[in-house]
């Protein structure tokens, strides 16, 4: 049964140029809201041709790839090894930006938890946990993250259909179950380090137990997995 929000609108649109440390460069229109239903203060990044993007999905045409990205300070400002934030959003620009699309930009911290709760899941693992069981140990869930802010931004832009750039199915589930038209799940990178071959065999755990759980109660989206 999918989930009715409220309607969202467009706070402020502004260009901005971007660069990052290995010398590419883009520009995007970075889109502020009003009436997100958590009161975060998330950002629609449009990348390329994202204007033709949208008149192409209007016409009928393919949908326009778009990404939610959490929030990850430690690895999107301060290149933190322990994740594969940074290089996911560096990576996720870039391909969106070759097609046309979007990259919501969601102030989800750690999950959800936050920046501080996060750096304390950080001790935990340091002692031997995962990352989703160092959440656990803290008292909040393994994964708090919502995604319904995503959907309202998106509807407000105009994209009821999309191709969505994630190796999450949770971030597919929830979408879909907002009224988001998921019909194609493109996997990102795997960018491993010695830092993160924990984190990351984690996360592969995490999603196969999720598709796991969705095969058995009969979940059957209709969409293809680009490989």
């Amino acid at each position: 049964m999918l989930e009715a929000l409220p309607v969202a609108t467009i706070r402020t649109q502004v260009t901005v140029p971007l660069a990052f440390p290995d010398g590419y460069a883009t520009t995007v229109r970075v889109f502020s809201f009003k009436g997100l239903v958590d009161g975060r203060e998330h950002l629609a990044l449009g990348l390329g041709d994202w204007a033709g993007a949208l008149d192409r999905l209007a016409a009928g045409g393919e949908p326009p790839l778009v990404r939610p990205h959490s929030e990850c300070l430690t690895g999107d400002v301060f290149g933190s090894q322990r994740c594969d934030c940074g290089p996911q959003l560096r990576e996720a620009v870039q391909r969106i930006a070759d097609t046309g699309g979007f990259l919501l930009y969601m102030r989800q911290e750690g999950r959800g938890i936050g920046l501080y709760a996060k750096l304390d899941a950080y001790a935990l693992q340091d002692a031997g946990l995962d990352t989703y069981q160092a959440n656990v140990a803290l008292g909040r869930g393994e994964d708090e993250r919502d995604y319904s802010a995503a959907a309202q931004m998106l509807a407000t832009l105009g994209v009821p259909r999309i191709r969505l750039l994630s190796n999450n199915p949770d971030k597919e589930e929830q979408l879909t179950r907002l009224g988001v038209a998921v019909t194609e799940r493109v996997p990102t990178g795997v960018f491993l380090s010695p830092a993160n071959a924990d984190y990351l065999a984690a996360k592969a755990a995490k999603a196969a137990e999720t598709e796991a759980a969705e095969a058995r109660v009969g979940r059957t989206p209709d969409r293809s997995v680009s490989r």
